[in-house]
């Protein structure tokens, strides 16, 4: 399903727009459509786009484990954009795919370990409204994680739920990056 754009569909021009679309060619293979709605206000984008950079620099908690954590919380919230460009990031990160496949089916699937089934169900319990998330959740993850991660942790599903809902409300959908990891958008046993 293509991305319905709630508000027009912005033309990315000029000397910063050729050098986003070589950019984003270079990273993603197209432009992502949260681009193409962040351009109508440019300090925003650019906001957003020098915090994701320094998002993409933590690393006190595992790289799977970080996946696996925003894909539940996209998954909670329905974007299937957040979804399939997850997918496509997970293979970009050289993840398990038919592993990042289940992240939709996390408590049905045998593919993970009882500490991913916590950070997933954390995740979830984080993104829900209100937010469900216990003392017992966090005594056990940060017993497990430490400190760090765990601050890492909640700030990349805090992320996941800004990213999530803002794709969503503007009319964002899948655009197909799942493709080339030939890899169907699983949707979520939950939706």
């Amino acid at each position: 399903m293509p991305s319905s754009f709630r508000i027009p569909k912005a033309t990315i021009d000029g000397a910063y727009g050729a050098v986003m679309r070589r950019v984003a060619a270079g990273m993603w293979g197209q432009m992502p459509d949260n681009a193409y709605v962040l351009w109508h206000n440019r300090k925003v984008m650019n906001g957003v786009f020098g915090f994701e950079r320094k998002v993409a620099k933590w690393d006190a908690l595992d790289p799977h484990l970080k996946t696996y954590a925003v894909m539940a919380s996209a998954g909670v919230i329905g974007c299937s954009w957040c979804m399939d460009f997850g997918y496509f990031m997970a293979r970009e990160d050289g993840l398990d795919l038919a592993k990042v496949r289940e992240v939709p089916r996390w408590r049905e699937s045998e593919a993970f370990s009882d500490l991913e089934r916590e950070v997933m169900a954390y995740s979830e319990a984080m993104t829900a409204t209100p937010p469900t998330v216990t003392d017992e959740m966090v005594a056990s993850l940060d017993e497990q994680l430490g400190h760090a991660a765990v601050v890492e942790l909640a700030m990349m599903v805090a992320i996941e739920n800004e990213r999530s809902r803002f794709n969503s409300a503007m009319g964002l959908a899948s655009r197909g990056y799942s493709d080339v990891c030939e890899l169907p958008l699983a949707v979520p046993s939950n939706a």
